[in-house]
Order: C-alpha cells, then sequence, then structure tokens
C-alpha cells in the first residue's frame, strides 16, 4: 500500500541533513522537473518583491523568500518531519517509534509543488511553493503541466493498492493512473438524522490520525492491498471506513476532532 499525503504550506526550519540531493530523491523519473523547478525557485528567491508577490506573501512572511533564494544550499530533513500545519499535527510523526517510521518510508509519499512526489523519509529543505502559484519561466507553463506526466508516471510504478489522501489540487500534480488499484479518501461525519458531510479544516487532522495508525501498525497495515482489506482493517483497529456514493472511501470521525 502507498499513502498519498498533500504537502503543508508551513514547514520547519533548519535540519542536519546535507544539502538536497535531486538525483537521490525517490521516483528519478520526476528529475527534469525537479531540476528546472527548484533553479526557478531559487532564482525567483534572489528578487524579493517579485517572490514575495507571486507567492501572495505579507510583510510577515518575507522569510519564506529567503528560503526559496537558499533551497538548493540550505539543510534538509525527512519530508514527513518537514511540513507541518493540522494533518501533519496529527501524524505527529517525530514521535512515532522506529519500526513505525519505517512503515512512513516504505508506504507514505508526499506530493510537493517543488521536488514532485517524495517518499516520507526523502530528504528535503524549507521552500515555500504551492500547487497552483505562477512560477515565472516555466517550459510547460504552470506546475500542473511542469509535473502532472512524470507524477503519473511514478504511480503508475507501483504495484499495490495506492491510498490518496491528497487535496484535489496537489492530485492534479501527479495523477492516478486509470485503471490503478487505487481510491480517494475523504474524511466525513455523520449531520442530524445520519446524514454524512464532509469535512473541511478537520478533514486534515483526521487524515493525519489514520496515518499514524497505520504506522504503529506498519507489520499488519504494509500488507493492505484493497479497499476492501483496507475497511477490514479499520474495523478491526477501531475506524469506520465505508465506501461513498462516487467511488470514494469514507472515513467516518465523531463530530468535530
Amino acid at each position: 500500500m502507498l499513502v498519498l499525503l498533500p504537502p503543508s504550506e508551513t514547514k520547519r526550519d533548519g535540519g542536519s541533513g546535507e544539502p538536497v540531493n535531486l538525483a537521490s530523491l525517490s521516483w528519478p523519473r520526476q528529475l527534469r522537473a525537479r531540476r528546472e523547478v527548484t533553479k526557478l525557485v531559487a532564482a525567483l528567491g534572489r528578487k524579493r518583491e517579485d517572490c514575495a508577490k507571486v507567492l501572495g506573501l505579507s510583510a510577515k512572511q518575507l522569510d519564506e523568500v529567503e528560503r526559496n533564494r537558499q533551497v538548493m544550499k540550505s539543510p534538509t530533513m525527512p519530508a514527513i518531519d518537514r511540513y507541518t500545519g493540522v494533518l501533519f499535527d496529527g501524524l505527529d510523526a517525530l514521535t512515532l517509534p522506529e519500526p513505525a517510521r519505517v512503515f512512513l518510508h516504505d508506504h507514505v509519499a508526499i506530493g510537493s509543488a517543488a521536488f514532485g512526489l517524495v517518499r516520507a523519509m526523502d530528504l528535503i529543505p524549507a521552500y515555500r511553493l504551492s500547487f497552483d502559484s505562477r512560477l515565472p519561466g516555466l517550459t510547460a507553463g504552470t506546475l500542473k503541466k511542469t509535473w502532472a506526466a512524470a507524477g503519473s508516471a511514478a504511480l503508475a510504478s507501483e504495484p499495490g493498492f495506492i491510498l490518496d489522501a491528497r487535496s484535489e489540487g496537489y492530485a492534479t500534480l501527479a495523477p492516478l493512473p486509470q485503471g490503478s488499484n487505487s481510491i480517494y479518501l475523504r474524511v466525513v461525519t455523520r449531520g442530524e438524522g445520519g446524514a454524512v458531510r464532509a469535512l473541511n479544516h478537520f478533514n486534515k487532522k483526521g487524515k493525519g490520525e489514520f496515518v499514524r495508525a497505520l504506522a504503529l501498525d506498519g507489520q499488519a497495515a504494509s500488507t493492505i492491498d484493497s479497499v476492501d482489506e483496507l475497511i477490514a482493517w479499520g474495523q478491526k483497529h477501531g475506524w469506520e471506513l465505508a465506501l461513498g456514493a462516487t467511488g470514494e472511501v469514507n472515513l467516518f470521525v465523531s463530530g468535530v476532532l
């Protein structure tokens, strides 16, 4: 099983790893796009006002410009530790025991606008770039066009079940291949009268806590190879999952997390 997560705009500073080695990141068929995007990110970071405008930064966020300027020179840390925010707080990867972190490396990927699909333990620097950022100079014109083919091909190389927990915007950077053994994860709750309703902000926490549970039961979770097996795993471990009306799998949470 491979679980796909979205990144977060907020990230930890620092790291103890050497500057990013683009060729060493997972799914190397994305290398050409990685080289082009990071080169343009660094170049934009050398133009403070332009970078702030492109990224929609406020006066209090101008440190993000320096992050981009130094993107190929700054220290790195595992991607799963780099990102912060609601989903990654729910996952709380830094507190997981080593076997659970091995599960994250083998079975969790994050779709990045700067580096494409990376595995959870791939070493990346801090940066600022969103899926819809209009990065000047891209050969293909947009980040979606830059990443989509290579990202989809990377996923096509995965032989097992794919659980897609990304947001719609990041899913466009690496679309699931047609006919793949995959399904989209939606976090929902039951409203009045039992009506199912999707959560917005709080769906991120639900996804993070669910992936943490998978990682803590890594030996069993690693064998999941279908949505039926995922639902059965959930039933055994206290997570209610069910197929939705439009082909997704719903993860039910009680009220607001």
